[in-house]
């Protein structure tokens, strides 16, 4: 192999240094990282670093493929001992010939001598020529042998090194603790695993064994020139410095460090924009998002040509620079050869392509050193990552655990700042105690510390002063575990896993039987609705149990947390969601399990509060008032005022909702008497549990290159220019064994003075070629760099912008959860790369490489060519095969590491809920448990893959071998000219390895072209609702009238249960609608009808008179404002979530603040320390409940709607925030058309119509007066459980 043409031949020897050089330097900079976080090097790894999770057996493994690859390296080398000895013979006969022919003319006298000697050296020629070809073949057999070990051997162990990596990296991760999440998304998480290993298992795999094997060929090059002939070695070793400025290794392992940060920003927007895909559908960002994560693309690409072209630089110089040095040996060798006869010409080639062999394979190891900067760079997070200690460790073994536990819990003097904002002060010297057996209620403003203070309970942070003690234990002393094994939590939001109910209340304890079980559910009053459905206990939540309503999520949950039995209960918020009938039972079954426990519940609805034995007041991140419900309403203080608010919003409302209700003409009694008994409804929808049979990864056919060219035709110039300076790079392989041989030729001349001129014009001819191949190399790597990092953006950018126009109900497929989809974005678009520039500039390079040297060949001895080309289908199929076989594990791998990947997404996203369970554990367990299979495909791959290596490597030697001797054959029967076997073998076996190469890009090429088939596959999905399309009607007078008839409607993941069954009701422009019932009913799903996440499968939504499937979507929703539940803010600003609510126009600062006033939030805003530029943080975590939905509300405000959903916008406030909160809607509310689904009655009583809804339609409507009139099943909501004092 003279040359590999492909990029990356630079960073020769002093690449090689440095990789030795920076393993000794990082360790000082580790040590400095103590003074302060400046600029930090991307990588601070060194190169044996990477290997620090060896075992034993995987160290045996890669000394003895070492040992290999060093034994394979010296093949070549030994090869030119024999080669030499070669060139000697044929020369020595062609003299003779020449001679022969002469003195035939000159003198008769010697004829006779001549004539033995002529015999003699015939002989010798065909005997001499098998004999070499008998060492050729010896040498390729341990070429094949050494190969295979070499590669498998290391393969194998890198697999096992990456498995345990992986391991450890997650089990880690799982164990930080909750602060470090808060300051690393989830996101950048997930890349990490899935991108950043596979980087170092590039790093410590196969790459290592062909660098040592390149290594050691550089090496015993080197040798051999110097042995043979040291003084053209020195001459030409003179000359290698200039290619050691070839330097550009620090920047290309920068610039990948680079490039990966450049990517992770892009890619965490994505992360967020898919995970909240209804907030951005509802608002219509889709294409402001897709410009998001565009302007954030720009910097990964601009380094990734910036790489390009820093690469095709050095190529270039290293050729021309090569070039050089061929004219300068060739030149003085020649004269050492001629003048003085200090070498045979044999050894002139032994010593000239030792050093040359020496320097391209140096050469060559530089993709491996490559390889491993991008390897340490990935190493550098994920190693401090696995070195990191967790400040709360919660799997670690230490602490104590009190033989029995009585439930005291006390704050002492505890402040509290979160580590993602340590500016602002949550907890200000918060003492407050909680006797054990009591109910004690946390209640207070939101923001005001009470979520915090029972997180410390948990022990999900530490405080920063003053301490947290657990029966005068501090909880910093004692085990994390067994602490949390005391808990039970019921959360606001619950947070169930994507598997069954069953296994869901089992998260609560392991060992749980099937009738406690049952028993939790039926005690949180959940047992009834789990026996209605068709899987009952086996029924899949779905991804964070979207498939279940608020109310059964919740109940669930709680069923969760009895199940462990606590003797410590949290309540943070746990009836806010529900609806009255729903809160009325749960709140009974979490009065029931409270005896004897120690329980703190935090809540707003006072009905919730009142019977605690304690109340504690919180202000500010303080105390400031405890005692009962009747001592505290007499002090006159926080409490109070909750109270007293609440109660007269009640009274006032009551007042307003009289005069308004006078006027609204009376509904004729008729609507209201078809009541129908609730039990007759059908439960089971018509269809069977087949819906659960989870549907496997589709099969994808590779993409056609012609559609991926498509998506590059914008960039043809730059494939055009590419091309040609691939071309003229193809043609100098040939042009140099041209010359090579011609070179040869001249020593057999026997004319001193012609002999002299003609080397001396051969060796300016190689100089010309090494100035063009310079340019075109550049250009080639520029061109080439450059259109392929315009079409993985535009490829991510179509994605991103495909993936956020389908219907909402393609989320709900677990496929497409927001993990899987944003490592579809990361990975596959990167690669489709690999199948149009670089792949097109192989593809022309190797064409014109062996096309023009076929065409020489042929012209010069075409029995030799025909022979040689015998074997080329070998050399070009070995590398075939090569590829062939690697895309096969592609796809296994990334289906295996999917699974894997959605298990630790799912794990990170949820991590809270998952450490306040003491899961932790069980879900790394299920992450190993996935990593088997991409391990054992791992383990197969090695064995093929180093065969295919072993192969290909051989088949170079048995070529020679049968083409020298068939030469031989020519010179002596048919009088072929000596060196035009030389050059013929050397054209064609030289393309033919670049033939070879060119199939082993393929493994990029056939990844690329799966990569484009599955981004196609997605780009070509037609969405049932399109976003995009003009298409559909649009009006200018847009009323807000909304009629629902007969709907019926099922989720598409679970076909099987009716949702909504026959809805009929409708809302005249202006009015408010509300609709009530229990959790389950079908209540928001009919605002998501009305928003067109979904489209009803049966009956039709009318507004103004159009039917819905014809509106224009984005018309449509512009025209709606939604303020749902659990309001979604992204990781921006607060001014720029608001200004979210308008997508369409530029929203001016004045608008911002006046929707802020709006929806109560100015002087929140005003307080903060950057005011309205405060971030959010992830998800809006950075912010209050009651904050989080006051932004909510003044994002829709701004839009201006003509319809305003409000799906309990206000359930998860406090009474003070609701209040404001409530008035800001009314206020938002007037002359609007308004949705409301709310479970408090208090903020329904004035709405113009109420409709109760109940198992998917209506049962009963009328205003709330009408309503209690009838005493139906209103009536009896409003007295059963209704919070109204």
């Amino acid at each position: 192999e003279l040359q590999k043409t492909h990029a990356k031949r630079i960073k020769k020897v002093s690449g090689y240094l440095i990789t030795f050089t920076s393993y000794k330097t990082d360790w000082p900079s580790i040590s400095n990282r103590a003074q302060g976080k400046a600029e930090q090097p991307a990588i601070r790894v060194g190169f044996f670093q990477l290997f620090r999770f060896a075992t034993c057996n995987e160290v045996l493994m890669m000394v003895v493929g070492s040992v290999c690859a060093v034994l394979h390296g010296s093949a070549q080398p030994l090869m030119l001992l024999v080669f030499g000895l070669l060139t000697d013979t044929f020369i020595e006969y062609d003299i003779e010939l020449n001679e022969l022919s002469d003195e035939r003319k000159e003198c008769v006298n010697n004829t006779i001598q001549w004539k033995q000697n002529y015999t003699t050296a015939i002989l010798d020629i065909e005997y001499e020529m098998t004999q070499f070809a008998f060492y050729y073949v010896g040498i390729g057999a341990a070429v094949f042998l050494l190969g295979y070990f070499q590669i498998s051997l290391w393969v194998t162990a890198a697999a096992r090194q990456i498995q345990l990596i992986r391991k450890m990296y997650f089990s880690k991760v799982m164990r930080m603790e909750i602060g470090w999440f808060d300051c690393t998304s989830v996101g950048e998480l997930n890349t990490r695993m899935s991108d950043d290993i596979n980087k170092i298992n590039d790093a410590i795999a196969d790459q290592v064994a062909i660098f040592l094997q390149r290594f050691t060929t550089f090496v015993c090059g080197f040798c051999i020139g110097f042995v043979k002939g040291w003084k053209l070695t020195l001459v030409i070793v003179a000359a290698s410095p200039l290619i050691g400025i070839g330097a550009g290794l620090m920047f290309v392992a920068k610039l990948t460090g680079m490039e990966l940060q450049a990517y992770a920003k892009a890619g965490a927007v994505a992360d967020e924009v898919l995970s909240s895909i209804r907030t951005v559908a509802a608002f219509g960002g889709e294409l402001k998002e897709v410009e998001r994560y565009d302007r954030n693309l720009v910097s990964a690409q601009s380094w990734g040509i910036r790489k390009g072209l820093i690469m095709g630089f050095f190529t270039g110089y290293m050729w021309l620079i090569i070039f050089l040095c061929y004219g300068l040996a060739f030149w003085y060798g020649s004269s050492l050869v001629v003048d003085t006869e200090e070498y045979t010409p044999g050894t002139l080639l032994q010593v000239f392509f030792g050093v040359l062999i020496a320097a391209m394979n140096l050469g060559q190891a530089s993709p491996c050193l490559e390889a491993f900067a991008a390897g340490r760079g990935a190493a550098t997070i994920i190693f401090e990552t696995i070195d990191r200690e967790p400040e709360i460790d919660c799997l670690s073994e230490a602490g104590y655990k009190l033989n029995r536990v009585k439930g005291d819990i006390e704050f002492h003097n505890v402040t509290f700042y979160y580590p993602s904002r340590p500016d602002v002060k949550i907890l200000d010297q918060l003492s407050v105690a909680v006797k054990s057996g009591e109910t004690t209620a946390f209640v207070g403003p939101s923001g005001a510390g009470k979520s915090t203070a029972v997180q410390l309970i948990q022990r999900f942070y530490d405080p920063k002063e003053g301490m947290v003690t657990l029966d005068g234990h501090d909880i910093r002393g004692l085990n994390i575990q067994w602490l949390r094994s005391l808990i039970g939590i019921v959360e606001q939001e619950p947070v169930l896993f994507a598997t069954t109910i069953a296994e869901n209340i089992r998260y609560g304890r392991p060992d749980v039987s099937m009738d406690d079980i049952i028993t939790a559910t039926k005690e949180a009053n959940a047992y009834n609705f789990i026996m209605e459905l068709p899987q009952k206990f086996d029924t899949l939540v779905g991804e964070g149990g979207g498939q279940m309503s608020g109310g059964q999520k919740q109940r669930i949950a709680i069923a969760r947390a009895l199940v462990r039995n606590p003797r410590i209960l949290l309540l943070d918020m746990a009836t806010s969601a529900l609806d009255n009938e729903s809160e009325a039972v749960v709140q009974e079954a979490l009065d029931k399990v409270r005896m004897g426990r120690t329980t703190i519940s935090i809540a707003h609805r006072l009905s919730t509060i009142k019977n605690a034995d304690v109340i504690v007041g919180f202000e500010h991140g303080r105390a400031v008032e405890r005692g009962k419900h009747n001592e505290l309403l007499e002090r006159k203080g926080v409490y109070f005022t909750l109270v007293t608010l609440q109660s007269q919003g009640d009274k006032a409302l009551n007042e307003k909702a009289r005069q308004s209700r006078a006027s609204i003409r009376q509904r004729s009694r008729s609507q209201l008497s078809n009541l129908i008994p609730e039990s007759s409804v059908p439960v089971t929808g018509e269809l069977g549990p087949r819906a659960y049979a989870v549907t496997q990864e589709e099969l994808v056919e590779p993409a056609p290159v012609a559609r991926i060219l498509r998506y590059n035709i914008p960039e043809w110039p730059y494939m055009l220019f590419g091309s040609f300076g691939a071309a003229i790079n193809g043609g100098v392989n040939p042009v140099y064994s041209l010359l090579f041989s011609q070179i040869l030729a001249t020593f057999s001349v026997t004319d001193p003075v012609a002999q002299r001129k003609e080397i001396d014009s051969i060796c300016l001819f190689f100089v010309m070629v090494g100035v063009v191949s310079f340019f075109t190399q550049m250009l080639q790597g520029y061109a080439f760099s450059k259109s392929g990092e315009l079409l993985t953006r535009r490829l991510r950018r179509l994605g991103f912008h495909a993936m956020l126009g389908q219907e909402i109900g393609w989320f709900d497929d677990h496929r497409n959860s927001p993990g899987a989809l944003t490592t579809r974005l990361a990975t596959d678009a990167s690669q489709v790369q690999g199948a149009t520039g670089s792949q097109i500039g192989m593809i022309v390079n190797s064409l014109t490489n062996i096309g023009v040297a076929i065409c020489m060949s042929f012209y010069f001895s075409w029995k030799l060519t025909l022979l040689i080309l015998c074997f080329l289908p070998f050399i070009a199929l070995s590398g075939g095969f090569q590829a062939k076989m690697l895309t096969g594990f592609a796809k296994q791998d990334k289906q295996a590491m999917e699974a894997a990947g959605r298990i630790s997404g799912e794990a990170l996203n949820n991590i809270r809920t998952i450490a306040g369970l003491g899961k932790e554990r069980n879900f790394v367990d299920m992450y190993e448990a996935q990593l088997d299979a991409p391990y054992q495909a791992a383990l197969k791959k090695a064995n093929v893959y180093g065969a295919c290596y072993g192969f290909a490597q051989c088949v170079v030697f048995l070529t020679n071998s049968a083409s020298y001797r068939f030469g031989g054959y020519l010179v002596r029967q048919e009088g072929l000219h000596f060196s035009l076997v030389f050059r013929v073998i050397s054209a064609i076996v030289t393309s033919g390895t670049a033939l070879g190469r060119a199939s082993s890009y393929t493994p990029d090429y056939a990844k690329a072209k799966i990569s484009a088939a599955r981004f196609f596959q997605l780009l070509d999905r037609v969405p049932q609702i399109s976003v995009y399309s003009d298409k559909g009607d649009k009006w200018d007078n847009f009323q807000g009238n909304i009629e629902f008839i007969d709907c019926k409607f099922t989720y598409p993941t679970r076909p099987d249960i009716q949702v909504l069954n026959g809805l009929n009701v409708s809302v005249k422009p202006g009015q408010t609608l509300a609709f009530v019932g229990s959790s389950g009913c079908g209540k928001s799903t009919s605002v998501q009808l009305l928003e067109r996440f979904y489209d009803p499968d049966h009956g039709r939504v009318l507004i103004d008179g159009h039917d819905s499937t014809r509106v224009n979507v984005p018309f449509l929703r512009s025209k709606i404002g939604i303020v749902s539940q659990e309001p979604i803010l992204f990781d921006c600003s607060i001014a720029e979530n608001i200004k979210y609510g308008d997508n369409s126009r530029e929203i001016s600062m004045n608008e911002v603040i006046s929707a802020a006033k709006k929806a109560q939030l100015h002087s929140f805003v005003m307080s903060l320390p950057e005011k309205y530029d405060t971030n959010v943080g992830a998800q809006g975590s950075q912010l209050s409940r009651g904050q989080k939905q006051r932004i909510a509300i003044a994002r829709a405000i701004i839009r201006d709607p003509k319809i305003l959903l409000l799906d309990e916008a206000t359930s998860a406030l406090d009474t003070e925030s609701e209040k404001t909160v409530q008035e800001a809607l009314d206020k938002a509310r007037e002359g609007r058309t308004c949705i409301v689904i709310a479970h408090r009655l208090s903020t329904i009583q004035n709405s113009d119509i109420i409709a109760v809804m109940s198992r998917g339609f209506v049962i009963e409507k009328g205003t709330h007066d009408q309503l209690m009139a009838v005493k139906g099943a209103y009536y009896k909501l409003v007295t059963t459980g209704a919070p109204i004092s």
